[in-house]
């Protein structure tokens, strides 16, 4: 005599879907010339290549190394006169451009079974305050509001694909490695985070985003 199995007592596949935030979840302007071009103010003349080997030796603020503030007076240092420290915070402020469309269907649908969501990033103090402003009605990037969890990198003072980032993800979450997803736009982090038991996916940030998570969380068996 067979029995019959209740579909709602299947096991789901993973209890806990991880998020990158840029890119994945945040469009971003790329890299920081681009935030400059969408701020009105590209950077002239020849000394481009040298202003890039400057600004890429600077203290980490992901890293927690250098707060915003100060950062912005050493980038304004590093372009010899170029950009003040406004306009380095106006360079910042523009790398953010707004959320991804179609991302709040993805939580829905994580909220309708019942898996809990992470946010995982390598971000700075000031692009994390604009992720998490306080509620007032109008924020700039409501879904974010909605993980349980967050974890940025400049206040665990490591980032990723540092495999004590993932660990520590799994044991504040209280999940095992085997029952996390995790969706990043670095080839680079996802297979960082494949190596230590996660399930992970590429996400392409110059696509449909929420289209490319959907169809990863039918594929997997974590939504019908």
């Amino acid at each position: 005599m067979g029995f019959l199995l209740d579909e709602d007592a299947m096991p789901r596949p993973f209890d806990l879907v991880v998020f990158d935030i840029g890119g994945v979840l945040v469009e971003l302007a790329r890299f920081w010339d681009g935030a400059a071009e969408r701020a009105g103010l590209p950077f002239p003349g020849a000394s481009r290549d040298a202003f890039d080997a400057r600004v890429a030796a600077l203290p980490s603020r992901d890293r927690g190394a250098v707060d915003s503030e100060s950062y912005y007076v050493l980038f304004a240092e590093a372009s010899e006169g170029v950009y003040s420290a406004a306009d380095a915070a106006r360079i910042d402020a523009a790398e953010l451009v707004a959320e991804q469309p179609g991302i709040g269907g993805v939580f829905d649908v994580l909220d309708t079974v019942g898996v809990e969501t992470v946010l995982l990033s390598n971000v700075n103090d000031a692009h994390w305050a604009r992720f998490f402003a306080v509620p007032r009605g109008d924020e700039e990037f409501p879904t974010l509001l909605r993980a349980r969890h967050r974890f940025a990198s400049y206040i665990l003072g490591m980032m990723k694909p540092d495999p004590a980032v993932y660990r520590h993800i799994e044991a504040t979450t209280g999940f095992e490695a085997s029952r996390i997803l995790y969706f990043d736009d670095s080839s680079r982090y996802v297979t960082g985070a494949r190596g230590l038991g996660w399930a992970a996916e590429v996400i392409d940030p110059s696509g449909d985003t929420a289209a490319q998570m959907l169809g990863h969380l039918r594929r997997l068996g974590v939504i019908d």
